[in-house]
């Protein structure tokens, strides 16, 4: 998580310096908000694996997670998931919001991301230029932007947004607050 306070970056830098450089080395957190949840994969050595099963393997060590997205994650993931009892145990939380749109990474409130790419393959991941969408994105440490996305992502958490959403009626788990 070094470099620059703030960068603007695209293409597969996305993968690399958020994922990579950022997300698989937090030490206590990492929360994540994005409109498409799918079973992302990541470089493991000579093969690919997915990155929930890195996701377990820091929840051993303490490491907590939070997803915010807004429909029922893909299959595959949900089926990965259940093969990782360490996020199943309380190492990852997540949250349905149909509204959810944004594409933010935070990594131990001290590194964010904030962007057009989802958390699936062809945005985040690891696809191949020809198959990946085009994104764009600013990824920072700079301790104001930082604290700002931490506290709105931390009020959209525990629900500040549900009092007045006019989708209430339609969300799979409302938050009372």
């Amino acid at each position: 998580m070094s470099g620059s306070a703030t960068e603007l970056i695209g293409g597969f830098d996305l993968h690399e310096k958020v994922i990579v450089d950022a997300v698989l080395e937090a030490r206590r957190t990492v929360w994540i908000a994005t409109a498409n949840l799918k079973d992302m994969h990541v470089k493991d050595g000579r093969r690919y694996r997915p990155i929930l099963e890195r996701f377990d393997q820091m929840a051993a060590v303490g490491v907590r997670c939070r997803i915010i997205h807004s429909d029922l994650p893909s299959r595959p993931f949900r089926d990965t998931l259940d093969g990782c009892p360490n996020l199943i145990s309380g190492g990852l939380e997540l949250q349905t919001c149909p509204r959810s749109h944004w594409k933010i990474a935070l990594v131990d409130n001290r590194w964010a991301y904030l962007g057009s790419a989802n958390f699936t393959g062809a945005g985040l991941g690891v696809k191949r230029a020809a198959r990946r969408n085009l994104e764009l994105g600013v990824v920072t440490e700079d301790p104001a932007w930082v604290a700002d996305l931490v506290q709105r992502f931390d009020r959209f958490w525990i629900g500040v947004h549900c009092r007045d959403c006019a989708f209430v009626d339609r969300c799979p788990d409302p938050i009372d607050g």
